[in-house]
């Protein structure tokens, strides 16, 4: 089998070549509608958890909808994770994330305490030499859920990820206008006005 050159896109000419095994609208991104959205919320990172943790006395995580995990769950894996990938305009890029796993299973006694979990993280850090990156978590619904992680001073929140386009200036997509409501419209003071004279 003939091997892409989707792996050492460098130049220009390789660029072009790269473009026979996309589809079409991959770098022309040309969509009349998109729900990306190009903006980036703050994540915790490794040292901030580690913050938290020394002031708990216990952990809990809260889902986006206002549940709770379980609180007999699981840290089943602290991992590096390292993406390597190539956006709709062409740019090669990689990302790293340190990556959280919950579980929860049929033990119901069993309660994981902020020092067993700074234990953990720590572990990781030296075995997988992490560095102080932003915390991506893994959580089972209907399939394995991807969250942002904060904290509101007690509970950690599992916080919703959305996609986005990271190549909008060559993608064609067009910046929203923003929404300004009637009422908070004034007038114009060099604008026209009834008997004001100047048409």
């Amino acid at each position: 089998m003939k091997e892409t050159p989707f792996a050492t896109v460098s130049t220009k000419r390789h660029l072009q070549k790269s473009r026979l095994y996309f589809p079409k609208c991959l770098f022309k991104c040309k969509h009349k509608k998109t729900n990306a959205v190009n903006h980036k919320i703050h994540n915790m990172i490794l040292s901030e958890i580690k913050e938290h943790l020394q002031n708990l006395s216990n952990v809990s995580f809260q889902l986006p909808d206002g549940l709770f995990v379980p609180e007999h769950f699981h840290v089943t894996e602290v991992g590096l994770v390292t993406k390597n990938f190539i956006d709709c305009g062409g740019t090669v890029r990689q990302e790293k994330i340190a990556n959280f796993q919950l579980w929860d299973a049929n033990d119901i006694a069993h309660r994981l305490k902020p020092k067993k979990l700074l234990d953990i993280i720590s572990l990781a850090e030296k075995i997988l030499g992490m560095e102080d990156l932003e915390i991506e978590v893994e959580y089972q619904s209907n399939t394995i859920g991807k969250y942002g992680l904060e904290f509101n001073g007690k509970d950690f929140m599992l916080t919703q990820k959305q996609t986005a386009c990271l190549a909008l200036d060559v993608c064609g997509i067009p910046s929203e206008k923003p929404k300004v409501a009637l009422a908070e419209i004034q007038a114009d003071k060099s604008s026209c006005t009834p008997g004001g004279g100047c048409c």
